[in-house]
């Protein structure tokens, strides 16, 4: 890795959200599924997100699979969320839908009492309802085979999370090491590398509440008030160059900020042992891990100091992938046409990527010509319309 690589042609936000942003990724991405009334309740429910309302068509659906169809009549980005009852644990979410676009969430859903939040702007509680899910004497039958293979990749979609986690925590506690002791160039070289772990299951982390924004949390997101804390407050002290008048943290600062780092790390280890998944919720995290890609790392906005976006956008892609990979063989007999696509776009995106190589890591995104960052905004979106069909086909 470079610290201080020569910029070749550095592109404006305008720029960037006009390469993504004319693409269907955010407008036009959506699920197909079948979704009727029952007698408990509707499967298909119709939301709608204001700029002050979240209306919902029903506010009880019965178990199994439910689909919200999410129209944004306001004039910001919103999202969608079925939360726990708790109203912190994320069940099922829709990020990222754009003014005026409808997109559809499908998630298999237990009985129980839930919450669900729009988030007009993406930034706060939202303005959330409660919501029951009736228990359900319709639920698809799942022959022996097809369980087999839902148990395959339950199993090891778990492992994989819990060993990235476990990884995490290794590479936190190194960094936090280097950066208390006044190892900046250890730190920077290895700070894109331990949140490689972070990135590739950044979904699942974000379903713990506050600690994704206490870990995650980028300046030009802060609300009014926030501390900003995490990785990339630590970011900016250690590549502070695009900072007008920074004043460095104090080794006392740099302390604070490290060990709340560490112990928010610890935390969500924690959490994700304990954490069991669903097929849908596979699905839908490597969906969702893609529009990590086009919202943030394929516009260099994620890592604003460092630069150090391709090693994110590399490991939104394993997470993403080793989803789909998980519950292939399931869609492989469902629907062998999709899954022959996302397989091959994930590779056509991975060439894309494995061109930006530097030695065992990235460029930076500095380094990146105009026509370079189109080749990966379009290898984005044309992954991303045959991943959105992919929680459909596994719950078919």
């Amino acid at each position: 890795m470079r610290e201080n690589p020569p910029v070749r042609t550095h592109l404006t936000r305008p720029l960037l959200t006009a390469l993504v942003l004319t693409t269907p990724l955010l407008a036009a991405c959506t699920e197909s599924t079948d979704a009727g009334s029952t007698a408990d309740g509707p499967r298909a429910i119709t939301v709608t997100s204001g700029e002050d309302d979240c209306q919902l068509s029903a506010s009880r659906a019965p178990a199994g699979t439910v689909r919200f169809d999410v129209t944004n009549t306001g004039s910001q980005v919103t999202e969608f969320y079925l939360l726990a009852e708790d109203g912190l644990r994320i069940v099922a979410e829709i990020e990222n839908v754009g003014p005026q676009a409808t997109r559809q969430l499908v998630t298999h859903v237990a009985p129980g009492r839930y919450r669900t939040a729009c988030k007009p702007g993406m930034s706060g509680e939202g303005i959330r309802g409660d919501f029951t899910v009736s228990a359900s004497d319709q639920e698809r039958d799942v022959s022996a085979d097809e369980q087999q293979l839902v148990d395959r990749a339950l199993a090891g979609y778990q492992g994989y999370v819990e060993d990235q986690s476990a990884q995490l925590v290794e590479k936190t506690r190194d960094f936090v090491a280097l950066y208390e002791g006044g190892d900046d160039d250890g730190a920077r070289a290895l700070y894109p590398v331990a949140r490689t772990h972070w990135e590739r299951i950044e979904t699942v982390a974000e379903s713990f509440g506050d600690l994704d924004p206490k870990m995650d949390l980028r300046e030009a997101d802060l609300e009014p008030g926030q501390e900003w804390t995490g990785w990339h407050r630590i970011e900016k002290d250690l590549w502070p160059d695009r900072a007008e008048g920074y004043t460095p943290l104090t080794p006392r600062q740099r302390t604070a900020y490290a060990q709340d780092l560490l112990a928010n790390t610890e935390q969500l280890d924690t959490e994700i042992q304990g954490l069991t998944f669903t097929v849908d919720q596979i699905a839908n995290g490597s969906r969702g891990l893609l529009e990590e890609v086009a919202l943030g790392k394929v516009t260099g906005e994620e890592e604003y100091w460092s630069r150090t976006d391709l090693y994110d956008f590399q490991a939104n892609v394993d997470g993403a992938r080793v989803g789909f990979e998980g519950v292939e063989p399931i869609v492989a007999e469902k629907d062998p046409q999709l899954a022959e696509s996302l397989t091959t776009r994930f590779a056509a995106l991975q060439e894309l990527l494995d061109a930006h190589r530097d030695g065992d890591g990235f460029v930076s995104y500095d380094d990146l010509a105009p026509e370079e960052v189109k080749a990966l905004a379009d290898a984005v979106n044309a992954l991303s319309e045959p991943l959105s069909r992919l929680t459909a086909a596994v719950l078919a």
